[in-house]
């Protein structure tokens, strides 16, 4: 799948500005859009759009295929009349700068049941009942797990009754009875997020902004996916883990990462042909028109970690049915728009398998100048096929990493001076926009630039630090940054390298 040459700007939207703590749907997202548009972006690069668990991490979601309810927007609540003004007469005051997410979590909820009440009464129609009834093959057990989380204190499902765990027959109908109004509650909330989301999705396809998404290929264990099913995923009798994902020592941890996900049972997933990831696919496909899948490595071979570890030293390689898997989804699918984070330790047999299906690649442009080759950084080696960043959401900020190899890495600078005219005396703005140009002038055809690496920010604006567990996912702008430079230096870079998308 080649795409056109053209360039954009990855930013959650958790990120964006709002007046209640987050960035949400609503006219931040609409006024980013429109700076999307301005500066001649046409690509919106964001995480997983789920609602999330553990750490506030968008990719330890209590669904794969749900959205998260932090992200609906007050304001849109407030125009389509499910609440008031007055409903906000109390409003806490927010940090504009970061993601207070307890504080932001006590105050969605408030308004979102308050929405709900009136939803009960005055609102449902026809477009809801379509809603349940399309997206059934999730909604239902999404909705009854939340409840029963509720229900069940936020224990972790298989801790709960055993025969609601296990999801005896019985069992889940006596419960559908008993929280029957707390899972109304949770089919309200999807379906005014996907409302939402696909009114500002439409915004940006009409504005020539086509929307990367993410694909984390592994799912939390705490959530309806492991819960609904699981006989696809390997668990003991109880219900744990037997093995669980991460990586091997690698740049971010001498120890690797130790993910925790549960790792699928392949060969059951392969029995109906994978219906399961066809389905969550065709879901995504509904939501974005590009997919980046997170770990592609893992599709061709996977790092298997016993679950009682407690480091992802001791683990094996063990291999996948990648291929397989994409031969399913072109059968269903036809063409499947994908790109590759083939980042970190990368084998012959996981190139073939990006190859085979033409899926681009990544380079990222911090770690090819720390490669120190020459084929890797320099931007005319290039492949036409390969999706270049200054960063991700796991690296620093551009910024912030050339304020830290000036000292921790002087034959990065040395490569810099050498290649790109780079001298110690640029101030941080020519430093940012100097090697946001080295991106932009690579033969790849797609460019990606983390916002703050456009705003110029350093190390305290990062959004992940990988293997860190809590303090993450925070970072947020406010409506003023977008200065009209900025915008003219991306139009400018945009229109010289031949970036417009069209």
């Amino acid at each position: 799948m080649y795409f056109n040459r053209a360039s954009g700007i990855l930013l959650h939207p958790t990120s964006l500005p709002s007046n209640y703590g987050i960035g949400d749907l609503g006219v931040g997202a609409y006024d980013f859009i429109d700076f999307l548009q301005r500066s001649k972006q046409s690509i919106w690069q964001i995480l997983p759009l789920n609602p999330v668990g553990y750490g506030e991490s968008p990719y330890q979601c209590f669904s794969v295929f749900a959205g998260n309810p932090m992200l609906i927007s007050v304001d849109k609540l407030i125009e389509d009349g499910f609440i008031t003004e007055q409903d906000l007469s109390n409003l806490p005051i927010f940090n504009q700068h970061q993601v207070q997410f307890a504080l932001v979590k006590e105050f969605k909820e408030k308004i979102l049941r308050k929405s709900f009440e009136f939803f009960d009464v005055f609102g449902k129609g026809i477009t809801y009942i379509n809603f349940i009834h399309q997206n059934k093959h999730w909604l239902e057990d999404y909705a009854l797990f939340m409840a029963l989380k509720e229900h069940f204190a936020g224990e972790v499902w298989n801790r709960w009754d055993k025969a609601i765990a296990f999801r005896e027959e019985q069992a889940v109908e006596n419960y559908k009875i008993l929280l029957s109004r707390e899972i109304e509650y949770h089919y309200f909330v999807q379906y005014i997020f996907f409302d939402q989301w696909a009114k500002l999705k439409k915004y940006a396809n009409d504005n020539g902004v086509k929307i990367i998404g993410d694909l984390p290929i592994y799912v939390a264990y705490n959530s309806s996916d492991v819960w609904a099913n699981t006989g696809l995923f390997q668990l003991d009798s109880f219900g744990n883990p037997i093995v669980v994902a991460g990586v091997p020592p690698d740049y971010f941890s001498e120890t690797g990462q130790l993910w925790g996900n549960p790792i699928y049972d392949w060969d059951k997933m392969e029995q109906d042909d994978f219906k399961w990831w066809v389905a969550r696919v065709t879901d995504l496909l509904k939501q974005v028109d590009m997919i980046r899948i997170d770990h592609f490595i893992g599709l061709e071979a996977y790092w298997e970690i016993e679950a009682s570890e407690k480091t992802a030293i001791n683990g094996q390689w063990v291999k996948a049915p990648g291929e397989k898997l994409f031969l399913a989804l072109e059968e269903h699918l036809r063409s499947v728009p994908i790109i590759a984070e083939d980042l970190g330790l990368i084998t012959p047999e996981v190139e073939e398998l990006k190859n085979k299906f033409r899926f681009p690649g990544m380079k990222v442009l911090q770690f090819a100048l720390e490669s120190g080759a020459p084929e890797q950084f320099l931007p005319y080696y290039h492949a036409s096929n390969l999706v270049v960043y200054t960063g991700t959401h796991d690296n620093d900020t551009i910024l912030g990493w050339y304020q830290n190899i000036l000292t921790a890495h002087p034959q990065v600078v040395k490569l810099l001076s050498k290649y790109f005219a780079f001298s110690t005396d640029m101030n941080e703005q020519q430093v940012c926009w100097r090697l946001i140009e080295i991106a932009f002038q690579s033969m790849a055809n797609t460019v990606i630039i983390p916002l703050q690496d456009i705003l110029c920010l350093d190390s305290k604006a990062k959004m992940n630090q990988p293997g860190i567990g809590n303090g993450n996912w925070t970072w947020r702008f406010t409506k003023d940054c977008l200065k009209p430079a900025a915008e003219k230096k991306l139009v400018d870079l945009t229109l010289f390298y031949n970036r417009a998308g069209k």
